[in-house]
């Protein structure tokens, strides 16, 4: 690994990898280090992510294994060790949106009614995020970062962890499920949702006991990342100069929607989600 300070802060990584190692996860390890200059000798961990691993045969399968490696991690959460996925933090990604996807992708501002509309909505979802039990995030648990293991090591390896903060618990369930760069029937979604509930349940984990309001928080945490997301990939595409980000952004408005027309609460967002599609439209681009 070559993270140059001050861009770049190494020592979260190592931080994180000792968590989860103890944990029984399966990350790289850490063979030589010097923090001052950036570089990490790491072990290796494949090629093949389960994104491109899925195969029709392997699928429930690797899914089950993920599911299994957070719990493990989730297991091990003990609190002052990672910092809090707060709400400070939570409203600096929700501002992301207005900010990169409406102001600089869409090319337009919020009406005085939109920005109402959007604040409201955004502070529903992260009081909801708040209100949920707290354990150790992994904050970007998706196919793209779970490797297909080599032979004698337990899938997946688990990578990009740097970022790893102690927040709600339904957080990388929303990461996994409902993810940047592939989607899933519905019906397969609430299928490993259950699994994946029933097995917290199972390693005493603070999961909710009723599942109807699991899957509530399950939903509205996913939606918080998804206008996060939107914000980030724009960032990506207009400061970083990386625009294939943004062709995936048609995935997260299609969650958005999604869930926020399922909630009364939240469809003031269904409704800012219209309005910005006209504008996009105005502009010639896909929404």
């Amino acid at each position: 690994m070559d993270a140059p300070p001050p861009q770049e802060d190494c020592r979260p990584f190592v931080k994180v990898a000792a968590l989860m190692r103890d944990a029984g996860l399966n990350v790289p390890q850490v063979k030589a280090q010097d923090l001052e200059r950036g570089f990490l000798l790491l072990s290796d961990l494949g090629v093949t992510t389960y994104l491109n691993g899925f195969t029709a045969d392997n699928t429930d399968i690797l899914i089950s294994d993920a599911i299994n490696a957070l719990i493990l991690w989730q297991r091990a959460s003990r609190p002052g060790m990672l910092p809090p996925y707060d709400r400070a933090l939570l409203q600096r990604e929700m501002d992301l949106f207005p900010e990169w996807y409406v102001s600089k992708h869409l090319r337009t501002t919020f009406t005085d009614a939109q920005h109402t509309a959007f604040e409201r909505v955004a502070k529903l979802l992260i009081d909801a995020a708040l209100a949920q039990p707290c354990v150790y995030v992994h904050r970007d648990y998706m196919p793209r970062n779970l490797m297909l293991s080599k032979q004698g090591t337990p899938n997946p390896g688990v990578l990009d962890f740097q970022d790893a903060v102690y927040g709600p618990i339904t957080y990388d369930v929303a990461s996994l499920f409902r993810d940047a760069f592939v989607s899933w029937p519905e019906e397969r979604e609430l299928d490993w949702v259950i699994r994946y509930w029933e097995r917290a349940k199972a390693a005493r984990l603070p999961v909710n006991a009723d599942f109807a309001t699991f899957w509530r928080d399950f939903e509205w945490m996913g939606l918080q990342r998804h206008i996060k997301v939107l914000g980030i990939f724009a960032r990506i595409n207009y400061r970083d100069g990386k625009p294939h980000y943004l062709t995936d952004t048609p995935r997260f408005i299609h969650y958005a929607r999604r869930v926020s027309a399922r909630y009364r609460e939240l469809a003031p967002l269904a409704k800012l989600l219209d309005e910005l599609e006209g504008r996009a439209h105005s502009i010639g681009y896909t929404f």
